[in-house]
C-alpha cells in the first residue's frame, strides 16, 4: 500500500518541482536584467529564484519607482463625484509611491521589494492587487504608518540594500587598510580605462584574452599600459591583484557601464529640468538585425543654446506607429517626461513616422497639439534631387556611366596607382606652367568618390573629382584598351571612352555640377546648428 502511494504521489511531486524550478530559474550573469515599465506588470519577488533575490531589489531600486507624469489621470466615479489619482502625491512619497498606466493603481516600491509575511500597513493593496481608494488619500498616510510599521521596516531593508558599506564593504571591513586602499586603487584604475573607452567608442572585449595572448583587447590593454606607466597601480591591478578581485571580468565591465549610463542620463534629466523639449526618432538597426529605435531630445539649456542630447536606443519588435508610439511612451515613463511638455517631433520621411492620419506624427498630435513636427529640409531637398533625376534619361545615363568609370578605373590597386602616378605628372606640369598656385591646403591627391543614394551632395563631389581628373582617366583607359590582358576588358573600357568623350556627357555633367554646387552649399547651410551659421550661408548663398 505504501508503495503504490508512493507511486501515486512521486509524479504529482516531480511536475510541482519541475513548475518551482521554471519559475525561480536563475538570472544570466551575461544578459541585462530590465525592470518592467509599468508596477502592475512586474512578477512577485518570490518568482525569482532566493540567490537572485538582492540583485533584483537592485536593480527596481536604482530604476527608482515608476511615477509617469501623465496629463490626464484615468477618473473613476465614486459616490457621485468623479476622481482620480493625483500627481501631487509623487512629490509628498517621491521614495516609493509608484502608480500603474495598466491598472490605474497605486502601489509601493518598497514594500513590494520587502513584503513581510505579515500583512499590515494595507496588505496586497500596494503591493500586488493595487490602492485605488482616490477619495481616501489618508490611506497613504496609515500605510506609512508609525516607525516600527512594516512600510517603514521594508524601507530600512532598502536603504541598507543600497548602502555600500551594509553588502561589499562588510567584507572588506575584515581586511587591513591596506587592502582597502589596493582595491579602491583597482577599482579607480578599472573604471577610468571603462570611461576612456566609452568616451572614445571602443569595443572592450579582445579576441583571445589569454595570458599568452599578443592583444588581449583595448580593456586589457589599456589597463596594462596604464600599470607600465604607474608603478602603484602596476602593484595591485591585473595578476598582481587577488585572483577573484581583479575587476576584469565582463560582467563588472557591464555593470560599471550601466552606472555610467545612469549617470549621464540623470545628468540630461537635470540639465533639461521641467523645460520644454522636442524629440528626434531615427532607426538605427544594429548588426545583428535587430530593430532599434534611437531617441533625442533637443531643448534649450540653461545659458540659452540648443542643444541635442542622445537620450537612449530601444529595442522595438515592430516599427508600427502604434508600437513605436508604446516604446517612446515606456522610455519617458522611465525618466519622468510627460508628452504635455513636447514641442516639436522630428523623423525622416517614412509612411509610418509622418503618416497623416496613423503615423507616429500623428498619434502624438492626438494627444498634444502643440507638438509640431518638422521634415528635415536638407532631407527634403535630397528627395527632390533623386526624384528629378531619376525621371530624366540622360542624367540617369550620366551617373551609371560615372559609376562605370569608377569600377572600372578603382577595380585594382594597380590601375589606382596608375591615376594617382598620371594625375601627380599633370599637376606637375601645371605648377611649372603657372596654371597652379601652391599654398596650404592646395592641389592635395583626390580619388573618384562614390556618390551615395540618399547624400547627393556626394554626387556633386563625384562629379566634381570627375572634371579635375578627366584627363588622368583617358590615360588610364587608353592605357587598359591597349595592354588589358582580357579582350572584354578592353572592350569595356573602349565602350566607356567613346562614352565619356561625347558632347551629350560633358555637356550634362557641366551642367549636373553647375546644378548640384547650388545645391549643395544650400544643403549645407540647411545642416548648421546655429541659427546665425546658417543665416550667414543663406545670405551668402543667395548672393
Amino acid at each position: 500500500m505504501e508503495r503504490f502511494f508512493k507511486k501515486l504521489v512521486s509524479p504529482l511531486v516531480g511536475t510541482q518541482e519541475a513548475e518551482s524550478s521554471h519559475k525561480r530559474k536563475r538570472l544570466d550573469s551575461n544578459s541585462n536584467f530590465e525592470v518592467p515599465p509599468d508596477p502592475g506588470l512586474r512578477p512577485p519577488i518570490s518568482n525569482y529564484d532566493p540567490n537572485d533575490h538582492d540583485f533584483v531589489r537592485r536593480q527596481y531600486l536604482q530604476a527608482g519607482p515608476r511615477q509617469p507624469m501623465l496629463q490626464d489621470f484615468p477618473q473613476t466615479l465614486f459616490g457621485d463625484k468623479q476622481r482620480r489619482f493625483n500627481k501631487a502625491w509623487y512629490s509628498q512619497y517621491p521614495y516609493w509611491l509608484e502608480y500603474s498606466i495598466q491598472k490605474d493603481a497605486a502601489y509601493c516600491l518598497c514594500c513590494y521589494l520587502f513584503k513581510p509575511e505579515n500583512r499590515e500597513g494595507g496588505g496586497d493593496a500596494f503591493t500586488s492587487t493595487g490602492f485605488k481608494n482616490w477619495k481616501n488619500k489618508k490611506s497613504l498616510d496609515e500605510h506609512v504608518g508609525g516607525l516600527n510599521s512594516a512600510h517603514n521596516l521594508a524601507m530600512k531593508k532598502c536603504q541598507d540594500l543600497m548602502k555600500q558599506n551594509q553588502h561589499i564593504q562588510t567584507v572588506l571591513e575584515r581586511e587591513s587598510k591596506r587592502s582597502k586602499n589596493a582595491y579602491r586603487l583597482r577599482l579607480t584604475a578599472t573604471v577610468d580605462c571603462i570611461r576612456w573607452l566609452l568616451r572614445q567608442g571602443l569595443a572592450f572585449r579582445g579576441h583571445d584574452e589569454s595570458k599568452k595572448s599578443l592583444n588581449r583587447g583595448n580593456f586589457l590593454e589599456l589597463l596594462q599600459f596604464l600599470a607600465d606607466h604607474n608603478a602603484q597601480i602596476e602593484g595591485v591591478v591585473l595578476e598582481n591583484a587577488p585572483g577573484k578581485m581583479m575587476l576584469i571580468a565582463p560582467p563588472i565591465q557591464k555593470d560599471i557601464i550601466k552606472a555610467a549610463a545612469i549617470e549621464t542620463t540623470n545628468k540630461i534629466m537635470e540639465e533639461l529640468g521641467d523645460d520644454l523639449f522636442s524629440v528626434l526618432v531615427d532607426e538605427s538597426r544594429d548588426v545583428s538585425c535587430k530593430e532599434q529605435m534611437a531617441v533625442l531630445l533637443r531643448y534649450v539649456s540653461k545659458q540659452g543654446s540648443i542643444v541635442e542630447r542622445f537620450l537612449a536606443v530601444v529595442h522595438v519588435k515592430e516599427t508600427t506607429s502604434i508600437s513605436l508610439k508604446e516604446s517612446l511612451e515606456e522610455l519617458f515613463c522611465r525618466h519622468k517626461l510627460s508628452f504635455s511638455r513636447l514641442r516639436g517631433q522630428g523623423y525622416d520621411g517614412a509612411s509610418n513616422m509622418r503618416g497623416e492620419f496613423n503615423g507616429l506624427k500623428a498619434l502624438i498630435l492626438n494627444e498634444n497639439s502643440s507638438a509640431y513636427y518638422v521634415h528635415c529640409f536638407a532631407h527634403q531637398l535630397q528627395l527632390v534631387l533623386v526624384a528629378v533625376a531619376e525621371k530624366h534619361k540622360r542624367i540617369a545615363t550620366l551617373f551609371e556611366d560615372l559609376s562605370t568609370a569608377q569600377n572600372t578605373v578603382g577595380v585594382s590597386c594597380k590601375r589606382r596607382d596608375k591615376l594617382r602616378e598620371k594625375r601627380a605628372a599633370e599637376v606637375q606640369e601645371a605648377l611649372g606652367n603657372d596654371e597652379l598656385s601652391t599654398g596650404t591646403g592646395l592641389n592635395q591627391e583626390i580619388g573618384l568618390a562614390r556618390p551615395v543614394e540618399t547624400r547627393w551632395s556626394s554626387h556633386y563631389k563625384s562629379l566634381t573629382n570627375l572634371t579635375i581628373l578627366f584627363g588622368s582617366i583617358m590615360a588610364v583607359l587608353d592605357d587598359i584598351m591597349e595592354n588589358a590582358e582580357d579582350s572584354r576588358q578592353g572592350a569595356k573600357a573602349s565602350r566607356l571612352l567613346d562614352s565619356l568623350t561625347t558632347f551629350e556627357f560633358a555637356f550634362s555633367c557641366i551642367f549636373m555640377k553647375n546644378v548640384l554646387g547650388i545645391t549643395h552649399e544650400l544643403s549645407q547651410a540647411l545642416q548648421k546648428k546655429r541659427a546665425r551659421d546658417f543665416k550667414c550661408c543663406s545670405i551668402g548663398w543667395s548672393n
